[in-house]
């Protein structure tokens, strides 16, 4: 009986927590931080009001980042023209040096952070695994997290349904 209780109750309480998040309109605010790149440009998350923004975090030594770097590139340079943008957040204990040489023989396009101090992945929630990937609408929320792969059909589609917004 005491099962049956506890797992009501947890029924209850995922429902509970589900209902505010769709009253809360299904998003939450990306933190208010600064991003510096590689070149020693800063942008906030403030700046980037008014974009759809991918902020993924990764590692040169992520295989699974590496592999998903083409497509990050392509739906870069595909949508940035309408509002879209990128910021590759290299982790804390990836070499600054892997990460410049691999930014500048991929000539990855967007911005890329190296997150030295793990300020940026303690902002969006602890952030510890590979990719990570969260995408921003255009009035600061967080839309959708990405852990590891992903549907990338799904990831256009809620893409487009926020430069439409």
């Amino acid at each position: 009986m005491k099962k049956l209780i506890l797992g009501l109750a947890a029924v209850i309480a995922i429902g509970g927590a589900a209902a505010l998040w769709q009253l809360q309109g299904g998003a939450q605010a990306a933190p208010d931080v600064a991003f510096t790149d590689l070149q020693g440009q800063t942008v906030t998350t403030q700046d980037l009001r008014g974009k759809v923004v991918l902020v993924k975090f990764w590692a040169t030594s992520c295989t699974t980042c590496i592999a998903q770097m083409p497509d990050t590139i392509r739906h870069y340079q595909d949508l940035k023209s309408r509002g879209f943008d990128t910021i590759g957040v290299a982790m804390q204990y990836d070499p600054p040096n892997y990460v410049k040489n691999y930014a500048e023989t991929r000539q990855l396009p967007f911005p890329v952070v190296i997150d030295a101090q793990g300020k940026l992945a303690q902002a969006f929630g602890d952030v510890r695994l590979t990719p990570t990937a969260f995408l921003i609408d255009k009035q600061g929320n967080i839309i959708k997290r990405y852990l590891g792969n992903y549907d990338e059909q799904a990831f256009l589609a809620t893409v487009e349904k926020a430069l439409a917004s």
